[in-house]
């Protein structure tokens, strides 16, 4: 069974920074891609940040330069770095995976519980 636990939300004033973590078990991250979404109120959920089982990462105009995603293969745990921290980053900001099974539609999505961010202004 795939769990995926998210940690490091909190509120935070405007230009300051957050560690958001992910950390996982019954899939591995090392060779699974995996991302970070985020769901502001009334908002649709956006993707923030992935990266891919090579390492290969991928950010949202909204955050780069500001959010960096990386992954801590011995610890199976993946990393969001929040700088410069904007009040309209403030969301619920949620881990994904996508790995085994593969169905005709393609892999299957895992999601965490989402994890809080407020930033004020």
């Amino acid at each position: 069974q795939v769990q995926l636990v998210e940690s490091g939300g909190g509120l935070v004033q405007a230009g300051g920074s957050l560690r958001l973590s992910c950390a996982a078990s019954g899939i591995i991250f090392r060779i699974n891609p995996s991302a970070w979404y985020r769901q502001g109120p009334g908002k649709q959920r956006e993707l923030v940040a992935s990266i891919t089982s090579g390492g290969s990462t991928n950010y949202a105009d909204s955050v780069k330069g500001r959010f960096t995603i990386s992954r801590d293969n011995a610890k199976n745990t993946v990393h969001l770095q929040m700088n410069s921290l904007k009040a309209e980053d403030t969301a619920v900001y949620y881990c994904n995976a996508r790995g085994p099974p593969t169905t005709a539609y393609g892999p299957t999505a895992y999601w965490g519980q989402g994890t809080q961010v407020t930033v004020s202004a």
